[in-house]
């Protein structure tokens, strides 16, 4: 649909997104071909009130975020992922990673800001040479919770 201007209005394509996880150094482990788990879950708590018996409260209580999973086959900066693995290993210490959602022409139309980031999990590629397929590698990370919008 265009507008006055000529402008085409496209919805969010779920193959037009950039992952990047941001270090504290500037570095960037670089664009992901798929990303899973971006959500939420609240545990909620019943309250059955004395005297109110045609409705329970239903109380949201806990916040429980599930692990990101990052998946792409074997680029340059595998190697940047893996020393990014290693280093948190022995420091600890977390980050931020940003998600955002282009559309057909590139323009950001939404984002989510992971808070305290790091590591859960790598896995790296299935070498064989008697298999045809994509060697992959699988990033999983664990966070705090996420902001929606172009914060970073």
């Amino acid at each position: 649909m265009a507008d006055q201007a000529g402008d085409r209005k496209e919805p969010g394509l779920g193959l037009r997104f950039v992952a990047e996880v941001d270090l504290a150094d500037g570095t960037k482990l670089g664009a992901w071909q798929k990303v899973e788990g971006l959500s939420v879950e609240y545990e909620i708590h019943e309250y059955k009130e004395g005297g109110v018996n045609d409705y329970i409260h239903r109380l949201p209580t806990r916040a429980k975020y599930v692990n990101v999973k990052l998946t792409r086959p074997i680029t340059p900066e595998t190697s940047k992922v893996a020393a990014w693995v290693s280093k948190v290993s022995t420091t600890g210490k977390r980050t931020q990673a940003r998600i955002s959602v282009k559309d057909a022409a590139g323009t950001e139309i939404a984002a989510w800001t992971l808070e305290e980031v790091f590591p859960a999990k790598w896995t790296g590629p299935t070498l064989d040479v008697g298999a045809n397929a994509v060697a992959l590698e699988i990033l999983e990370l664990a966070h705090h919770g996420f902001l929606n919008g172009t914060e970073s």
